[in-house]
């Protein structure tokens, strides 16, 4: 019988078939880890590709702001423009109110002073019926 010594676990014993799971275990870990650095290089290079279309979404999205931000201005001084035209409208209201006032008064004048143009041609109608000139 041949003496196979002491292994570092202070037993006696062959141990080629502990190593060689060993060197399995380690070589399926590397195997492992090469699958999951492809997997992560993958992600990475779609990652890249979502960046680059996220990039050219967001750079559309700052022109579209952009205008927004100009429209935004034009609408701002035009409502600016409608303000002081409509003060400018409130002022000509005021003066056409004025001026109708005053006509209503020349209207009213107008008629005072007709009313006696009024009974003097009733009188000369009712006259002139009694004369016989009407029909």
């Amino acid at each position: 019988m041949a003496d196979k010594g002491i292994d570092a676990r202070g037993t006696g014993g062959d141990d080629r078939p502990q190593e060689r799971q060993r060197f399995k275990k380690l070589a399926q870990a590397a195997l492992n880890a090469d699958v999951t650095v492809d997997q992560v290089e993958g992600i990475l290079s779609d990652l890249g590709d979502v960046l680059i279309d996220m990039n050219k979404t967001i750079g559309g999205l700052d022109g579209a702001i952009d205008t927004l931000d100009s429209t935004l201005t034009r609408l701002s001084g035009t409502l600016d423009q409608v303000d002081s035209t409509v003060v400018a409208m409130g002022d000509v209201v005021d003066r056409l109110e004025r001026v109708v006032s005053r006509v209503e008064a020349l209207v009213g004048i107008g008629e005072v002073a007709m009313r006696p143009l009024g009974a003097i041609e009733s009188a000369g109608r009712g006259l002139a019926s009694r004369l016989g000139f009407t029909r």
